[in-house]
Parts: C-alpha cells; sequence; structure tokens
C-alpha cells in the first residue's frame, strides 16, 4: 500500500529532526517526487513584525519547494520554548489534534507524500492526556527516527522503538545523525553495537556538517532512499 504521509521523531530533543527532515524532502523533490512537509506543533518560535515566526517549518517549506499557506505547515506556533503541551498552557491555547489531521488530509490531498516533524520524542506531551504516539495514531502515517550518534543512543533509540512497537506504530527504520561532531571511535563502536540490535532497518547515517553545510550528492549516496521508499510503498 501506498503510503501518504511519515511522520519523523526523534529519541530526544536536538538530535537533528528537523535537519534531517529537510534533507529527506530535498532529497525526495531531486528525484522528482512532490513533497509536502508539516510541523504540525512548534515551540520556541521568536516574535517577528507583530507574529511568531516559526524556523523550523520555514526550513522544511523552503527544503520541500513547498508554496501551501503557513498555517496548514505549521497550524500551532508557540513562543515559550518548552514541551508543547506546557507553551500552549502559557500561550492559553489547546491544542486540537483533530484540527491537526485536518490540516494534515489537506495537505496530502495535494502532494505525493507529506513529511510530518515532531517535537522531541514520542512521549512529549501536546496536551494533558495526549503526546505524539497518539497523533501519529491519529495520523495513521508510520514512523522514521531519527538518532544521535553520540553515546546513550542505544538506549535512548531502543527505548524508542520498544515503546513504538508496544503502542502498534509502523517504524520504517532509523537514521543516525551527527549534529555535533564527527563520531570518536569509541562512539564508533557504540553504534555497532547499536546496529546489531536494532529491531528496524538502519537507513543510514548523516555526516557532521559544519554550520549545516550541505552537500545532497554526498548525503544521497549515504542515505538509502531507495530502500525507504519501497518500505512506503512508492515505486
Amino acid at each position: 500500500m501506498k503510503r501518504k504521509g511519515l511522520f519523523i521523531t526523534g529519541t530526544d530533543t536536538g538530535v537533528g529532526k528537523t535537519f534531517v527532515a529537510g534533507l529527506l524532502a530535498s532529497l525526495l523533490r531531486a528525484r522528482g517526487i512532490d513533497v509536502g512537509v508539516m510541523k504540525p506543533v512548534e515551540t520556541g518560535c521568536p516574535r517577528r513584525d507583530g507574529g511568531l515566526e516559526p524556523r523550523d517549518a520555514l526550513y522544511l517549506m523552503e527544503r520541500a519547494g513547498a508554496a501551501d499557506s503557513l498555517d496548514e505547515i505549521c497550524p500551532y506556533a508557540l513562543e515559550v520554548p518548552t514541551a508543547p503541551s506546557v507553551a500552549a498552557k502559557a500561550a492559553g491555547v489547546a491544542i486540537d489534534l483533530d484540527r491537526i489531521a485536518g490540516r494534515f488530509r489537506d495537505l496530502g490531498a495535494r502532494h505525493e507524500l507529506t513529511l510530518v516533524e515532531g517535537a522531541g520524542g514520542l512521549l512529549v506531551p501536546l496536551t494533558d492526556t495526549a503526546d505524539y504516539t497518539d497523533l501519529i495514531q491519529k495520523l495513521r502515517i508510520p514512523v522514521l527516527v531519527v538518532a544521535r550518534t553520540s553515546l546513550g543512543t542505544i538506549n535512548h533509540t531502543l527505548l524508542t522503538c520498544h515503546w513504538a512497537r508496544q503502542r502498534k506504530l509502523s517504524i520504517v527504520g532509523v537514521i543516525l545523525n551527527s549534529p555535533t561532531g564527527p563520531p570518536t571511535p569509541a562512539e564508533e563502536a557504540n553504534l555497532e553495537a547499536l546496529g546489531a540490535r536494532l529491531p528496524t532497518p538502519l537507513l543510514g547515517r548523516v555526516p557532521y556538517f559544519p554550520k549545516a553545510s550541505v552537500e545532497l550528492s554526498r548525503v544521497g549516496s549515504l542515505l538509502d532512499v531507495d530502500r525507504l521508499l519501497a518500505l512506503l510503498g512508492h515505486p
């Protein structure tokens, strides 16, 4: 079955979900795929020209070449740099998962594949009673996990995969990212141990890019985009 969406989560905050989501959007677009993007809730948005600027959402829009409205791509832009439920309370806003799902359906109707990026990990709260796991179940799309290459990633990554499987989410794979610098020899050995234990495909590694200076041709050879598309049912 051809999947119309892919949810990109992380093992933690700061692992480079937005960077990886942007890379995937660029690589898919280069293959002629009409890519939509979505950042349902973005916190820590700075004020600019009297409004809040969701910079992650704008970055994803640029990478995908999307012309959709910012309100569709980021229904909730919040100022306080905390978990969405906390930032929403501070703003006097109630996050509505049905509203997010409606925006996702609208984007899915006009794009071949829509990448949806979360904030933090699967258990980050969106409301007092719902987290990102609940949103993914509502959207009915598979999950791609972005994990860091530094020490601690074995526990974080395996726990994320375990929780997703417990909640009956479909995980298409894991991508490793190096947001702060190249892995040390000890970290490289650690990553080999992680690869041997992963219950889902390792779809590649994104190297460290100083100041996010990206060479798409280099990244494209390191990420198994063909396998990802096959797992999503795209020929």
